[in-house]
C-alpha cells in the first residue's frame, strides 16, 4: 500500500510539474498574511468541480506560497488521507444526459467526522480556478468553447481549455472559514452536509460572477432590446408625433443612439489592454498601492457594484480597470464623454467597456430614453459600472462638487427593480505626479481649457519617459443603496415605480448619496511624500526652507495623522521626511541650494503653483486641526468653550466646501479630541480652562503656524464675500452679482498678496459658500433676487479678527472700497 501511494505521488509530482511547462498562472489571495490561518487548526482546501488539472494547480500554489499541502494527511485522528476535496463530481455514463452534481465522498467524511467530534474545527479554504477568465457569450465559437464560463466542462474540453488558455489561468484563494461553525445546529449527519454544500455552492457562485461577470449578450441583441423595451417605445412614439415625422424615422434615430452609447466589450481586447498598460505603468511609474481591494471583492459578489472614483486624470478609467481586473474582478463598464468618442481611441475604449454620454441630454426626450434603458439593463443583469460623480476632472486637486444626473439614474433604476442590491464603492487616486499637470497648471493660470482629442494624447507620449513617482489607488467605504433609501425613505418598498415616475422625495435622497458618496471618497485618502512637502512648503513667505527643519515639519504634520487618522481607510507614506524631501528632488518638484550652515529647499517657478493641486488633495485630512490652530494666529489665548463655538459655528461652511466626514451635531467631540491632541503635541498649552499658543521663538509655534495655513486662505475667502455685502448692505446685490464680486476682488488679492493658490478665485467655491450662508439662514433673498443678511453676519464680520491679522482685513476693506462697482438698480 505505501509503495501504492509512494507511486502516485510520484505520478502526481510529475505531472504537476509537466504541466507548468505551459501553464502561468495569476494568484490573489495566496499569502499567509492575507489568509490568516490559525497555525493551531488544521487546514482543508475546496475546488468547486472535480478535475486532475485543478488538484494539479492547487498543489503547486501552495507549494508556491509556503501553505500547508493538500496532498498530505489532514491532521485530525481518523481524517481523511488528503487536505483537500472537491464539492462536486459528475459521474461518467455512457449515455449522454445531465445528471445532478453530487457531493464528494470525502466531503461526506470530513462532514461526518465534525459531527461525530464537537471538539473538532478545520479551516475551509475555498480555492476557484479560472482558465482564461472569458464571459459566457462571444462572438468567437472558440472562445464560448474553450474558456471558462457559467457551465462544468467535461475532460476533453478541459484539455483543450488548458491547451488554449494554460497561459492566462487565474486563481483565488478566500479567506477560510470555520467548518464547526458552518454546520453548526445541524441535527443530523445529512443535513450537516447538505448545509455545507449550500454554503460552498453559494460562495462559489458569489467568486464566479465577480471575476468573469454575468452572462453577456451579443452588442446587437443589446441595442435591439433597447429600442424595444416600453420607455423606449413610448419616447419614439412621442417624439415622432412632436416633430411630426414618421415613427419608423423616431426610431431609426433612437437605434443611432443606441448604438453611439452602448459599449462593445471584449475580453480580448481586456487582455491586450492589460499587456498594454503593464507596460504604461512600468514606464510612468514607480509603483501602484493598492488599499482595501477586499472591499471591491466582497462588494462584487451577489450585487451591482457601482465604483464611484474621484477624477483627477484620464489615467483614472484605466488605473481602476486595469487594478480590478489583475485582482480577479470583472472590469466595469464605464460612462465616458462622448469627447473621447475619437478615431482609433474610441472603439479601443468601447472594447474596454466604455459606454459614451453625452454632456447634456435634458432636451433630447428620446436620447434620455435611450440612455436611461441603457443604465437600467447594465442594473438588473448585475454587471459592474463605473462613473464620475464629480463630473469632471478637478483642476485645482479637490474633490468637486457632486453631479447628482448619473446618480439620480442609478437610483430610478433601482426604484423599477430592486431585486438586484446596488453597492456604491468609493475610490480614491492619489497621485504623487499627475500626468496633466501641464496643462492643468495653463488652466489654472487663466489659459482656456483645450478639447481632447488624437493629437492631444499623441503628444502625451512624450511623457513616457518621465518619472511621476507612485499612485495609490484606495478603496472606500461601500454604501449600500437600499440601506440609504430604508433611511431617507423607510416607506420606499411600499411605492410603486416606473420609468416616467420621480418622487418628490427623490432629489434630496440623491443629494444626501451624492455627499456621502464624496464624502466617503475623501475619507480614503492618501497621505504622500508630495502633499506632504506641499502642505509645508505653500505656509512659508518665500516658498523656502531648511532642509532638516522642513523634514522635521513633515514628519510632525504625517505623525500628527498618524496618532489621531482622519478615517481607517486613510493610508501613509513609509521613511522619514529626509527620505521624502529626497523623493521630491529625484521628481524635480523642488531646487536644492546648497549652504555650509545647511541647505535650503525652494519651490521655484510653475511648480509652487501646480504643489497647490497635490495640497489641495489633503486639504481636508488637516481641516479640523488647521480650523483649531487658525484660531489661534491673532489670539494668545481662548477659553476652551469660546474656542469651540468660534469652530462649530465656521465647521458648516468648511465641511460643505471640503466634504468633511463629522455631522455638524457630534463636532463639538471631534473638536475637543483635537484640542486634547493639539496640546499632546504641545502646539497648545492648557492651563485650567484657558488654552494658549506656544511662546514665540519656539519650533512649536512654527509647527502650529504651518498647520494653521491649511485653512487660513479658505476662511480669507469667507471673509471677502461678507466684506462686499456689508459693502453694500441689504437688498442691494443678488447671489449671481455677489459670487460674480467676489471671484474677480479674490483675484485681484491673490495678486497684490501673493497668494499662490488659483483656487483662491475658484468661482465654484463662491457659490457653494453663498448657498450654505443661505441654507443656515444668514441670507435670504427677496422678490427681485437680492441678498438681504439678519445681524448675525456682522457678529461674523467681527469674529473674522480672531483669524484674520488687522493688516489683511484692512487690505480687503480697502481693495473692496476700491475695486467693486454699484450695480445698476433696476427701475420701479
Amino acid at each position: 500500500m505505501r509503495s501504492l501511494t509512494g507511486l502516485t505521488s510520484l505520478l502526481l509530482t510529475l505531472l504537476r510539474k509537466f504541466l507548468y511547462l505551459w501553464v502561468r498562472s495569476k494568484v490573489v489571495g495566496a499569502s499567509r498574511d492575507q489568509l490568516d490561518l490559525d497555525p493551531e487548526k488544521p487546514v482543508c482546501y475546496v475546488i468547486q468541480h472535480n478535475s486532475l488539472s485543478s488538484r494539479l494547480v492547487l498543489e503547486q500554489e501552495l507549494r508556491r506560497a509556503g501553505l500547508p499541502s493538500a496532498e498530505q494527511r489532514l491532521s485530525v485522528p481518523g481524517g481523511p488521507r488528503r487536505s483537500f476535496f472537491f464539492l462536486y463530481y459528475r459521474r461518467v455514463r455512457i449515455r449522454r444526459r445531465r445528471q445532478p452534481p453530487t457531493m464528494t465522498p470525502r466531503l461526506r467524511e470530513l462532514v461526518n467526522l465534525s459531527v461525530n467530534e464537537p471538539s473538532l474545527d478545520v479551516q475551509i479554504v475555498p480555492v476557484s480556478l479560472f482558465w482564461g477568465r472569458s464571459p459566457d457569450k462571444e462572438r468567437s465559437l472558440l472562445k464560448i468553447i474553450l474558456a471558462d464560463s457559467w457551465s462544468v466542462t467535461g475532460p476533453l474540453q478541459k484539455f483543450f481549455t488548458i491547451l488554449i488558455h494554460g497561459r492566462n489561468l487565474f486563481v483565488q484563494f478566500s479567506r477560510p472559514f470555520s467548518l464547526k461553525d458552518a454546520i453548526a445546529e445541524s441535527p443530523n449527519e445529512e443535513l450537516a452536509q447538505r448545509k455545507l454544500a449550500r454554503v460552498l455552492r453559494v460562495h462559489f457562485r458569489r467568486v464566479r460572477q465577480a471575476v468573469i461577470g454575468p452572462d453577456l449578450s451579443h452588442r446587437r441583441t443589446l441595442v435591439n432590446s433597447l429600442v424595444r423595451s416600453q420607455p423606449v417605445k413610448k419616447a419614439i412614439r412621442e417624439t415622432a408625433e412632436h416633430e411630426n415625422i414618421p415613427r419608423l424615422k423616431a426610431r431609426d434615430r433612437a437605434l443611432k443612439y443606441a448604438h453611439e452609447i452602448a459599449s462593445n466589450f471584449s475580453m480580448a481586447t481586456i487582455r491586450f489592454l492589460e499587456v498594454v498598460l503593464s507596460w504604461l505603468w512600468n514606464r510612468l511609474y514607480d509603483g501602484i498601492r493598492i488599499n482595501n481591494i477586499e472591499t471591491a471583492q466582497e462588494a462584487a459578489q451577489d450585487n451591482a457594484v457601482v465604483y464611484v472614483p474621484s477624477h483627477r486624470s484620464h489615467i483614472d478609467y484605466l488605473l481602476l480597470s486595469y487594478v480590478l481586473y489583475k485582482n480577479g474582478l470583472m472590469p466595469p463598464h464605464i460612462a465616458a464623454g462622448i469627447n473621447l468618442n475619437m478615431p482609433i481611441i474610441g472603439p479601443l475604449l468601447r472594447r474596454g467597456g466604455a459606454f459614451f454620454m453625452r454632456r447634456s441630454f435634458r432636451d433630447n426626450p428620446l436620447y434620455s430614453a435611450v440612455f436611461n434603458e441603457y443604465m437600467h439593463v447594465m442594473f438588473t443583469r448585475g454587471f459592474s459600472v463605473e462613473y464620475f460623480v464629480e463630473g469632471g476632472r478637478s483642476r485645482t486637486g479637490r474633490t468637486l462638487q457632486p453631479r447628482p444626473g448619473m446618480l439620480s439614474m442609478t437610483v430610478r433604476s433601482f426604484l423599477r427593480d430592486p431585486r438586484k442590491p446596488i453597492v456604491f464603492v468609493p475610490v480614491y487616486f492619489g497621485y504623487e505626479k499627475v500626468l496633466e499637470g501641464g496643462s492643468y497648471l495653463g488652466e489654472l493660470q487663466g489659459t482656456r481649457k483645450k478639447k481632447e482629442g488624437l493629437l492631444g494624447l499623441v503628444r502625451s507620449v512624450r511623457n513616457l519617459k518621465r518619472s511621476f513617482g507612485q499612485v495609490s489607488v484606495n478603496f472606500g467605504q461601500p454604501i449600500q443603496l437600499a440601506e440609504v433609501l430604508d433611511e431617507q425613505r423607510p416607506g420606499w418598498r411600499t411605492e410603486s415605480y416606473d420609468e416616467d415616475y420621480r418622487p418628490e422625495w427623490l432629489p434630496s435622497v440623491v443629494n444626501d448619496l451624492a455627499r456621502q458618496t464624496v464624502t466617503r471618497i475623501n475619507e480614503a485618502a492618501a497621505l504622500n511624500p508630495v502633499n506632504l512637502l506641499a502642505t509645508v512648503m505653500l505656509a512659508t513667505e518665500r516658498l523656502a526652507m531648511d532642509e532638516r527643519l522642513l523634514a522635521q515639519l513633515m514628519e510632525d504634520l504625517c505623525n500628527l495623522l498618524r496618532q489621531q487618522p482622519y478615517s481607517d481607510r486613510m493610508t501613509f507614506p513609509e521613511g522619514s521626511g529626509a527620505d521624502w524631501i529626497a523623493y521630491n528632488e529625484k521628481m524635480g518638484l523642488i531646487v536644492r541650494r546648497r549652504q555650509r550652515l545647511g541647505d535650503i529647499i525652494m519651490l521655484e517657478g510653475r511648480h509652487a503653483v501646480l504643489m497647490t493641486y497635490y495640497r489641495n488633495n489633503v486639504q481636508h485630512l488637516f481641516a479640523i486641526p488647521a480650523l483649531i490652530a487658525s484660531l489661534f494666529e491673532n489670539n494668545s489665548s481662548l477659553e476652551r468653550e469660546r474656542l469651540i463655538f468660534l469652530a462649530r459655528s465656521i465647521y458648516p461652511y468648511i465641511r460643505s466646501e471640503l466634504f468633511l466626514r463629522w455631522d455638524p451635531a457630534s463636532i463639538d467631540g471631534i473638536l475637543n479630541d483635537w484640542i486634547d491632541r493639539l496640546v499632546d503635541e504641545g502646539l497648545l498649552v492648557a492651563e485650567g480652562n484657558l488654552l494658549y499658543r506656544p511662546a514665540p521663538g519656539t519650533a512649536d509655534v512654527v509647527r502650529l503656524s504651518i498647520l494653521s495655513h491649511g485653512i487660513i486662505q479658505t476662511l480669507q475667502r469667507y471673509y471677502l464675500s461678507i466684506a462686499i455685502l456689508r459693502k453694500f448692505g441689504s437688498n442691494a446685490i443678488t447671489a449671481e452679482e455677489l459670487e460674480e464680486q467676489s471671484t474677480l476682488l479674490a483675484e485681484r488679492v491673490s495678486v497684490l498678496f501673493g497668494l499662490n493658490a488659483p483656487e483662491f478665485f475658484d468661482k465654484t467655491l463662491f457659490r457653494n459658500f453663498i448657498a450654505n450662508l443661505q441654507a443656515n439662514g444668514i441670507l435670504k433673498t427677496d422678490d427681485e433676487g437680492r441678498l438681504s443678511y439678519r445681524s448675525g453676519l456682522e457678529e461674523v464680520a467681527e469674529e473674522a479678527r480672531l483669524v484674520l491679522s488687522s493688516e489683511l482685513r484692512q487690505s480687503i476693506l480697502q481693495v473692496t472700497n476700491v475695486s467693486v462697482p454699484v450695480p445698476e438698480q433696476s427701475e420701479q
